[in-house]
């Protein structure tokens, strides 16, 4: 297993929609290993295929930090196919570090992919686990929590984001 770069905005992967997964072979599930490792050693419970610089639909999930119910889910090709209520919370992403804003997302939802193995799963979530599946989702359609923000919030971020960067440079 190895750890693997956690891509950061604004690489353009990062805006790209992820292509399905047609073959289960040895190198998706050295894949999936590393990304469970890349994803624990970073304390995120969540990470998508691309935020490792791979345009492929697949995540993993581990809220159990949180809900110790909710053990690590891999999802191949997954798709949300049912929403429920609304809610808002903050939310932080592997590839935004620093950044906490609060996101409405759907209350409930209902997901649908592929184990590891290859057999279909379904996922009924609430909590941080609905939020987590919704998140990682989007990244997979190249979607950023900088995209749910209003657009003057967004305007603010990128130009705060920008002189970080500008600094983080000059101070190396």
């Amino acid at each position: 297993m190895a750890l693997l770069e956690i891509k950061k905005y604004p690489e353009k992967i990062l805006k790209e929609r992820s292509v399905p997964i047609e073959t289960l072979n040895d190198d998706i599930q050295r894949l999936i290993d590393d990304m469970v490792e890349t994803m624990y050693a970073a304390r995120g419970v969540g990470l998508a295929a691309n935020q490792v610089g791979v345009p492929k639909r697949l995540c993993v999930i581990d809220t159990s930090i949180r809900e110790e119910k909710n053990p690590l889910i891999v999802l191949i090709n997954p798709a949300i196919i049912g929403k429920e209520g609304a809610e808002e919370a903050e939310e932080g992403c592997l590839s935004i570090p620093g950044y906490i804003p609060t996101i409405k997302r759907s209350a409930k939802v209902f997901a649908r992919g592929l184990n590891r193995e290859g057999k279909s799963i379904e996922i009924e979530a609430t909590g941080l686990l609905a939020r987590a599946l919704q998140h990682e989702i989007d990244h997979l359609d190249g979607l950023l929590i900088i995209d749910r923000i209003s657009p003057i919030k967004r305007q603010f971020f990128k130009k705060r984001y920008k002189k970080s960067l500008k600094a983080a440079a000059i101070g190396k």
